[in-house]
């Protein structure tokens, strides 16, 4: 039996079947009552069109606003100087690590906190001085240990092993260096990270300081705790604070130990919203002031003389660098998933994109934006199933070619993100002047191939 011809059924008058599609109306962008859009097209990023950004750099293209930056570290710097006489933000290399980045906040007097040798370098190289430079992490070698100890930069001791190791150095070198020791311990609000550091509520912490105390060749010099990532309870900080003051008092009292400074990490939450979560992040995310009003309560209970009195530190990434990061995407391709869904295909998959694993990212059209809007998944260009930049939202119809802009994508991305299938894009800056620039290039084949070595038998 064969198929009837649509041509003649046409010329017969009779109507081709057509398979209807069922598309739920949404209430929000659009509306029978043609009322105002939800959101607006984000055609600008501080005043410089999108278009003109990629005809310049290319797409996908991250971009960074210089102005936000410096806007956020002043901020969080002015709440904090309200309530307390000394303090010192640290910026932490491994949210953002680009050069660019990390000037802004050189040049806004931050310091530089490091967690590898890697990192170490790049902020030498940029500039920060050796004893500008805090280094945290389980991982220094004894070769970066003989160069950064002279130096003078801040080494945060993590287990007894690097203890020991910092003593024999600075034995052989003739030196007495003064570190710091990294403390876990438990604060409500917060998951516990017990991998890092000497736990204070076992006695390990003390141990830790006794053993120093013992060696004859180091001294104490500052206390540093980080109680994760992603806090949205400024009441942990207030906790953290305080049990870190009552440590400072304890040695205080009991060993003579006076500090140069309170390291109270970093951890704050940035404006987007993580998965599973009920309200959006521009709801649930506390202000910089709210963070700096619970840490200045508890730091409040120091009991040192006010001439005495200790830096406070802090290393916050995402919360500084994260709203001031966008991503420009192109639409590749639409599609129909079997179960109704609009599936649009994106120039930019979660290889680049890292953190579209753990946030809903606010994303917006680039252009204005017409028709119904409808249930989307947005994927990547990656040739695996993973590949989903945003499971499921309400979005209006995108045409091939049309840009979309991502928000919030500052932290971590540009240090986590993988060459997979494509190349990694180009990052610009946009200055406060309104000025642009290319700040890394797009990744091409020689770059690719530049550390590859075919052996001389194939």
């Amino acid at each position: 039996m064969t198929s009837p011809d649509p041509s003649k059924s046409a010329a017969a008058g009779k109507p081709i079947y057509e398979r209807p599609t069922i598309i739920r109306h949404q209430m929000g962008m659009m509306n029978k009552f043609a009322r105002a859009q939800a959101i607006e097209p984000l055609t600008q990023i501080d005043g410089v069109s999108v278009d003109a950004l990629v005809e310049a750099y290319g797409s996908p293209l991250f971009v960074f606003s210089e102005r936000e930056i410096v806007l956020r570290y002043r901020e969080l710097h002015d709440f904090l100087a309200l309530r307390y006489p000394k303090v010192r933000l640290a910026w932490s290399y491994k949210t953002n690590y680009l050069d660019a980045v990390c000037r802004v906040f050189q040049r806004e007097g931050a310091h530089a906190e490091v967690v590898s040798e890697m990192e170490y370098d790049k902020a030498l190289r940029l500039g920060f001085r050796a004893d500008e430079i805090h280094f945290n992490g389980p991982d220094k070698s004894a070769a970066v240990l003989e160069r950064a100890l002279p130096a003078g930069t801040m080494i945060h001791i993590d287990h007894f092993d690097e203890l020991a190791l910092v003593e024999s150095i600075a034995r052989r070198l003739g030196i007495r260096p003064r570190v710091a020791i990294r403390i876990n311990l438990a604060v409500a609000g917060a998951p516990p990270w017990s991998r890092f550091g000497f736990n204070l509520e076992s006695g390990q912490a003390r141990d830790a300081v006794r053993r120093i105390l013992a060696g004859g060749v180091l001294e104490l010099g500052g206390l540093h705790a980080h109680i994760g990532t992603f806090i949205t309870d400024p009441a942990a900080y207030r906790e953290l604070a305080r049990k870190l003051a009552g440590f400072a008092n304890e040695l205080r009292s009991d060993h003579g130990i006076i500090l140069d400074f309170i390291d109270l990490g970093g951890g704050f939450a940035s404006h987007n919203t993580l998965k599973a979560t009920y309200l959006p992040g521009e709801q649930s995310t506390p202000s910089l002031a709210r963070y700096a009003e619970a840490i200045a309560e508890g730091i409040a209970e120091l009991r040192y003389q006010p001439g005495e009195m200790p830096t406070l530190v802090l290393e916050t990434g995402r919360a500084l660098i994260d709203d001031a990061g966008y991503l420009v995407a192109t639409t590749l391709a639409n599609k129909r998933l079997p179960d109704g869904r609009r599936a649009v295909v994106l120039d930019v998959g979660v290889n680049v994109l890292f953190t579209a694993f753990w946030y809903n990212h606010d994303v917006i059209p680039a252009q204005p934006f017409h028709g119904m809007p409808e249930p989307t998944v947005l994927y990547g260009p990656l040739c695996m199933n993973i590949d989903v930049v945003r499971e499921a939202l309400v979005f209006p119809p995108l045409e091939v070619g049309d840009r979309l802009v991502f928000k919030n994508v500052g932290a971590y991305n540009v240090t986590q993100w993988m060459q997979f299938i494509t190349y990694r894009p180009a990052v610009a800056m946009i200055g406060r002047d309104g000025r642009h620039a290319r700040i890394r290039r797009r990744e091409d084949l020689d770059a690719l191939l530049r550390y590859e070595e075919l052996p001389e038998w194939l």
